[in-house]
């Protein structure tokens, strides 16, 4: 009997024991749900913060360019002709205007006085017309004397041989003009940079070989391309400062002369021009340079600390604190200046973003 109750005791004393352990497994199970749910909804403001910046700085773009002269050309001979005298040589700074070669064509000054004997004839007739029709109308004005058909005829032939005259005299023009095109002169004021012709060479349009190349240095053009992501920030005001690889340690500075305004098709940018005042002759066309563009947005953006972007597979955002949570916006970044970076998307001034954001910051997110 005693044996039995020893028994029931022991029986007991175990059924207690598993109770007890299963009761402290259920505790403990329920706290480590509660921590780790602390953990995962941890409170918004456990994370550092900074403010969104509305600024609109001056940024500076380093950019290759290359200076041209302001203006280029290919002289040729409008008329063909053989070279009779050059008066400029490879390096010659000329005058507008001034006398760069004579060419000659004995045909074109024999058409020419055959057209002017031609015009001189053709206005005897014309003279001898007009004298006829005058002396008949002078005859007219007493009544029957001449008959009215012969003054008409009279006047016809009086109007045919001016016509004539005119005509004869549009063609001499014209042979004169041609004779001029035998004297070569430069267009404006620059250098010859190539001669390409000796004398008594046969020139003219046929050849296809310009007598000389010649440039305008004592001005010249800097042209670079400006990327698409900037071509907003270009103004009337914005500045370049240039080096070239001819004058080291030595820069030179343009404002903004003009700009292609529209995109390049090819490159998707936007082409500007500065022009150079080159007086001193210590820049040549041709040259590369390397040019420091200061440009301004037109309007203020959104700036936050670089640390704050967020990159991700799936795009890109920065987290903002609110009074609901944690709210992920996606956004497109834009400059990057020191330690801020440039981002558009749906901001507002009074948000504050979280500066060191991470994938694992999700369970609280705002929706």
């Amino acid at each position: 009997m005693n044996r039995i109750i020893s028994s029931n005791k022991r029986s007991l004393a175990l059924a207690g024991m598993i109770t007890a352990a299963l009761a402290f497994t259920a505790c403990s199970q329920r706290v480590g749900e509660n921590e780790q749910e602390q953990s995962t909804h941890t409170p918004a403001e456990a994370y550092p913060t900074a403010p969104v910046k509305i600024l609109n700085p001056e940024y500076e773009l380093s950019l290759p360019a290359e200076l041209e002269p302001y203006e280029q050309v290919a002289v040729y001979a409008k008329v063909t002709g053989f070279v009779k005298q050059l008066y400029a040589e490879r390096g010659d700074r000329v005058r507008k205007g001034q006398l760069l070669a004579v060419l000659e064509a004995p045909e074109m000054e024999q058409q020419y006085l055959s057209d002017k004997s031609t015009e001189q004839k053709i206005y005897s007739d014309y003279l001898y017309a007009k004298q006829a029709y005058d002396r008949l109308a002078e005859a007219s004005a007493t009544t029957g004397a001449v008959a009215a058909i012969e003054l008409d005829r009279a006047k016809s032939a009086m109007e045919s041989a001016q016509s004539a005259y005119e005509a004869s005299k549009a063609g001499t023009a014209q042979a004169s003009q041609l004779q001029r095109y035998l004297r070569i002169t430069a267009p404006f004021d620059g250098v010859i940079t190539d001669r390409n012709i000796s004398v008594g060479a046969l020139a003219g349009t046929q050849s296809g070989k310009p007598l000389f190349l010649m440039a305008q240095d004592n001005r010249l053009r800097l042209t670079l391309s400006l990327p698409e992501k900037h071509a907003a920030a270009a103004s009337q005001n914005t500045r370049a400062v240039f080096t070239v690889s001819s004058q080291p340690g030595k820069s030179f500075e343009a404002v903004l002369s003009r700009s292609s305004n529209l995109l390049d098709e090819q490159d998707r940018s936007l082409t500007l021009e500065f022009d150079i005042d080159n007086v001193s002759g210590e820049l040549h066309g041709g040259d590369y340079a390397q040019a420091k563009v200061t440009l301004q947005r037109k309007n203020p953006t959104y700036w936050v600390p670089g640390s704050s972007v967020l990159s991700t597979q799936s795009g890109t955002f920065v987290m903002t604190v609110t009074d609901q949570g944690i709210k992920r916006l996606p956004v497109k970044e834009g400059l990057r200046m020191d330690t801020l970076t440039e981002v558009f998307g749906d901001l507002s001034p009074e948000d504050r973003v979280i500066l060191k954001p991470s994938e694992e910051i999700t369970a609280n997110l705002a929706e």
